[in-house]
Parts: C-alpha cells; structure tokens; sequence
C-alpha cells in the first residue's frame, strides 16, 4: 500500500459521527429504560430481567449523583442538586419496586424526562 491509499484509509473512518457527553448518556438511560420496559411487560416472568435493569438502573444514578456531588462540577448548583435528589429517590423507589410494594413507572417516567432533557441540551448545542 503507497502513502496516498494509507492517507485516504486513515481518514475515511472519520464517518462516525462523533459522541457527545449527552448521546453517550441518552444512549445508556434509553438502553436501560428499555430493558426496565421490556421485563415489565412480560409481568412476573420477567422479574428477573427487571431486578437486573433495576441495579443497572441504580449503578447510573449513584454514578450521576456523585457526578454532581464533585465540587468541580460546572452543572449549575440547582440542577445538580435536583439530579442528587433524583438519584436518592430512584434509590430508595427501586427498593420498593423489588419488594413489590411500588410500580416502576415513576422510573421509567423520570429516565424518560431525563432523556428528553438530553436530547433538548444536544440539540441546543
């Protein structure tokens, strides 16, 4: 291979669109959102699916919330104080929802609305 088929191989990999903070966490919040759907809809056979999405589910927002807990966040101080408060909810609403005293659409309603806000900030941006 001569220096000119290197030079137009190396750069026509430069195709992929390139991933934002924001579609990277689009992309896991859909991925796991789905799943908590997917189980919910196959009813008690698919609670082991759902108790899987749920601790992922979990795994995300503890990761948010000390995301934003770092003093050098630049999120503005009441956003991320509303992403905190979201995380302990979910924390708290996953544990209900295993124990079979609660539904999971608050869940998948409040991942919904934060995906929508990442959509809304991206394409601002």
């Amino acid at each position: 291979m001569n220096a000119l088929e290197m030079a137009r191989t190396a750069y026509s990999s430069a195709k992929t669109p390139i991933r934002t903070h924001q579609s990277t966490e689009y992309d896991v919040f859909a991925q796991i959102t789905g799943r908590m759907k997917a189980a919910l809809s196959r009813g008690k056979p698919g609670f082991r699916d759902l108790a899987a999405a749920l601790h992922d589910n979990r795994r995300l927002w503890i990761l948010l919330a000390a995301n934003v807990a770092d003093g050098d966040n630049a999120l503005p101080q009441a956003l991320r104080a509303q992403i905190f408060y979201l995380a302990e909810f979910t924390l708290h609403h996953s544990s209900r929802v295993l124990e079979d005293s609660a539904s999971a659409d608050v869940l998948l309603d409040i991942n919904t609305t934060v995906m929508r806000g990442l959509r809304q900030q991206e394409a601002a941006a």
